[in-house]
């Protein structure tokens, strides 16, 4: 069988670490796409290209892992404004992730390694899950959300979409993050959050503004 090839947006430390996910039995990985004019002129061992190269390898496949915790509430923005058939998107799962039963992983997600998904979790699309994370059983993340390394989510419990969760974070089973909320660094969410929310901390509670 033919390898696919396959496009990554942008060249950021998500797109990076995704090259290590990559089954390259069944893709060829032929570079980056990047708006950022001073990326493309750095010196890569892979080509970072500009929006043009969606059309020059029209064939190719794209991960899109835009985003991060500045950036994060417009992720759906940035892959939207691709103007992709979403047939192209891919979801790319790192060999050494673990899928449990019943697991539904929907499109354009990047799954790293160490992470366990466990039964009946469900990850919605354009979803980014950092190394070592655990999703336990009948949990929900909604589409557009970003997870950071070595959280857990116990079972039952509900993240919305467009959120970001900050690595080293443990969200207690059976509550809801409401959509586009920002969960900070280390945190332990013992009650549900309310969408729009900033929380930090043990337990998290709002991020006070300066």
């Amino acid at each position: 069988m033919d390898k696919l090839q396959l496009l990554i947006f942008p060249f950021n430390g998500n797109g990076l670490e995704a090259l290590d996910c990559i089954d390259s039995a069944r893709f060829e990985f032929i570079g980056f796409v990047d708006d950022n004019e001073e990326k493309r002129n750095q010196l890569q061992p892979w080509p970072i290209m500009d929006r043009t190269a969606l059309t020059r390898h029209n064939k190719a496949k794209i991960l899109a892992v835009p985003g991060g915790p500045l950036s994060y509430l417009k992720r759906s923005e940035y892959i939207l404004g691709l103007g992709i058939d979403p047939s192209r998107l891919v979801s790319i799962i790192h060999p050494h992730a673990h899928i449990g039963h019943s697991v539904k992983i929907g499109t354009n997600c990047l799954i790293m390694a160490g992470v366990v998904l466990t039964s009946n979790a469900s990850i919605g699309d354009h979803v980014c899950i950092l190394p070592n994370t655990v999703v336990h059983h009948d949990s929900v993340i909604g589409d557009h959300s970003l997870v950071g390394s070595n959280v857990a989510i116990a079972g039952g419990t509900r993240i919305g979409r467009n959120c970001y969760i900050g690595s080293g974070t443990n969200i207690m089973n059976g509550i809801e993050v409401g959509e586009f909320s920002l969960i900070g660094l280390g945190s332990n969410v013992t009650k549900s959050i309310a969408p729009y929310s900033k929380v930090a901390g043990n337990p998290a509670k709002p991020i006070l503004k300066k």
